[in-house]
This record gives structure tokens, sequence and C-alpha cells, in this order.
């Protein structure tokens, strides 16, 4: 079934300097010393306009830092993860809901359901997972014999009714670009705070960035209305990260905190 998607929303809260730089960021699952430092490095850089991919507070961290430093960013315009959205169920089979619901105020669960499924600008599309889901990878496919890239055909039917020409997502922690043949790009923008992890669901996989820094994209507007993607990997104190996850009981985030790589 194919889908039309709204406008832009990004105009109607910003002002016309959005159309000139970006910052994409995702997957912070509550390391705040991840996020403190990305946030410094997009201060550096000059850009105004802050697009968090979702799935931000849902992490052995630093839960309740990570929300008020997003909170209190008047840059940041949020759209709602898989993650994000166990946030608001009242129970969930999980031990880093249980970790991490308890210490969230209403307030902050409020914000959280305020976020929209995906955000518009001009010529940019922005997503957590796909367009239709936010629980499922938008480059990769996960079989019983690991994970491969999505086709070109495969993207492409699964992005019928997305006119726009750069398609931005996260979900899968690996930074990634993909060039279809009609032009269009898509980007994920890697994670923020959690380079790797192991999952289950729909088969046992595992998804690991390789290093321990926090990734996000930039977007710089060419004068012909393109834009130069640029992926940035911010070295922050991960240690500091990793100590706290260790005292939640959580050796895997830890691992991963520390390499990139899935602890298995």
């Amino acid at each position: 079934m194919e889908h039309k998607y709204p406008g832009s929303d990004l105009l109607d809260s910003r002002s016309d300097r959005i159309a000139t730089s970006i910052a994409v960021i995702s997957d912070i699952h509550g390391n705040a010393p991840a996020l403190l430092a990305v946030l410094d490095d997009i201060s550096r850089r000059g850009i105004d306009t802050i697009i968090n991919l979702g799935d931000s507070l849902f992490g052995p961290i630093d839960p309740v830092g990570t929300a008020e430093l997003l909170m209190g960013d008047s840059r940041i315009l949020s759209i709602q993860g898989n993650c994000d959205e166990i946030l608001l169920q009242p129970s969930a089979d999980s031990e880093t809901f249980t970790f991490v619901k308890p210490r969230l105020t209403p307030r902050m669960l409020e914000w959280i359901r305020s976020f929209p499924a995906t955000r518009t600008f001009d010529n940019l599309f922005f997503c957590h997972g796909t367009p239709e889901a936010n629980d499922r990878y938008l480059l990769e496919k996960v079989t019983e014999e690991g994970v491969r890239l999505k086709s070109s055909a495969e993207l492409a039917s699964e992005l019928a009714g997305i006119d726009h020409d750069y398609i931005f997502c996260g979900h899968s922690h690996v930074f990634r670009t993909e060039k279809l043949p009609d032009g269009r790009t898509i980007v994920n923008v890697g994670s923020v705070g959690l380079p790797a992890y192991e999952d289950e669901l729909p088969f046992p996989h595992v998804m690991e960035s390789g290093l321990p820094d926090a990734d996000y994209a930039s977007l710089e507007r060419r004068p012909d209305g393109s834009w130069e993607v640029r992926p940035i990997a911010v070295p922050y104190d991960f240690e500091s990260a990793a100590v706290l996850a260790e005292r939640a009981g959580r050796a895997d985030y830890a691992f991963a905190i520390r390499t990139g790589r899935a602890l298995r």
C-alpha cells in the first residue's frame, strides 16, 4: 500500500536558519555523558536545529539526566522510537524497562507521548525505523542466517510514497548511507549512546558499530538545494557511562559502550 506523508512540519516552529544546517541524532538510550558530548560538538559547529530520531531514555545509565538535557534544549525536535513507545506502557518484560520507568516523572512521560512518528522538512524525511514502523530496520533485513543489507528494489518498495530526496533513520545503531537508483539517499545516523547490542527478534542477531564514539550526522545545505551529509564520531568519556551501566548490573551495556561490540 502506498502512503503519502505530510510536508514540512519544521517550518512551523523554526526560523529560516534551519534551511542551512541541521544535526540528526538517534538512539541515545539514556547515555547522558555521550549526549552531552554530542550537544557540545553541535554547538561548536554553530548548528541550531537538532532532530532526535528517538529511543532516548531506554538504558541503564542516566535516563533522568538524559531527559533533562533533551527537554531543556530548545534546539531539539524529537520523534518517537520503539523504545520510547515501550516506556508509555504500564509494564513490560524488560530489565531495562524496570530500571527506567520508575525514575521518570509524569512530565517526562507526557513529553515522550507528545512525539510524532515522523517529521519532515523540505526534501528531508525523518523516521526512527521505517516510515511505517519504528521497530523495523530500514536498511537491514534480519534472517535466520544473519543480517544482510536490503536490495535497492526492496528499499524502493518500502519507501513507496516517500518522495523526499533524503530519508534519515536510526534503530540499527550503525551509521550507513545508501543511494537508490532513483537518486534518493537513505542515511542511518548511528547511535549517540549505545554502539552495539544483541537482540532476539525477529531472529537472534547483533548490531555493532565497532567503535565507542558517539555518532550523529550533520547536514549542510548546498546552493543547489542538495545537502552535504557528514558522519560525525564524537569521542567522550565512555568509561564513566560504562561504570554507571555496571552499577546497574548491566555488563552487556558496559561492554558495548567500551568496545562498540556486543557481549556474547
